[in-house]
């Protein structure tokens, strides 16, 4: 009977120590995790070059099978940059090969408009230059495969380095082979939110040149 009931007792005091001990911690690894807000990515302006500028595109305005792309160039760097002359273009096809391409400063015999002499720009830290691309999409001889330059390098000027700039979309040359650059000039980018458009070009009426 003793024994029994030694037994009982401690039966008893376990049972009270275990309606004493803290209830277990919920497995945490079983609950959701709590959403995490959505994070906006904003896109990485393209890098300074080592001579500290930036050229990117402005936006392209088309007309009539006339194209006119808008290029800004930023000074990055730290110290003044000197620009006068026109933007040296090359255009590589989408498997990366440079295509042949004859470049016009001035753009004629491409349109009129874009002719206006280069003029001697200092660049401070900051300000920015401006400067347009121009060609026709044109398929004159069925013979001649057409050229559409899926990538675009551009030297400040001829002779300096020159840094790829992407586009929106392809240079559809058709095949004319001519790229016209008109020269750089000061540029004022405008306050709007809304996505930059070539500032100041020329207007993209038709010439009317019959060799075009």
């Amino acid at each position: 009977m003793r024994t029994a009931a030694a037994r009982i007792g401690v039966l008893a005091g376990i049972g009270v120590l275990a309606a004493c001990a803290p209830a277990p911690a919920p497995d945490r690894a079983s609950e959701p995790a709590p959403p995490t807000p959505a994070t906006s990515i904003s896109p990485t302006p393209p890098a300074c070059s080592p001579e500290g500028i930036r050229i990117t595109e402005l936006g392209v305005d088309a007309a009539m099978g006339l194209r006119a792309m808008g290029l800004e160039l930023v000074n990055c760097g730290d110290r003044p940059y000197v620009l006068e002359g026109y933007p040296a273009p090359s255009l590589r096809d989408a498997d990366g090969d440079p295509l042949t391409v004859q470049v016009i400063p001035g753009g004629r015999p491409i349109t009129a408009g874009f002719d206006q002499p280069p003029t001697r720009i200092v660049l401070r830290p900051g300000e920015r230059a401006s400067a347009a691309l121009l060609w026709r999409n044109l398929v004159t001889d069925a013979t001649v495969v057409a050229s559409n330059g899926a990538h675009l390098d551009v030297a400040p000027l001829p002779g300096r380095p020159a840094q790829p700039v992407e586009l929106d979309g392809p240079i559809d040359l058709g095949n004319t082979g001519r790229l016209g650059v008109s020269a750089w000039k000061r540029y004022d980018r405008p306050s709007s939110p809304r996505p930059p458009a070539p500032s100041d070009l020329p207007s993209l009426a038709p010439t009317h040149d019959s060799r075009l």
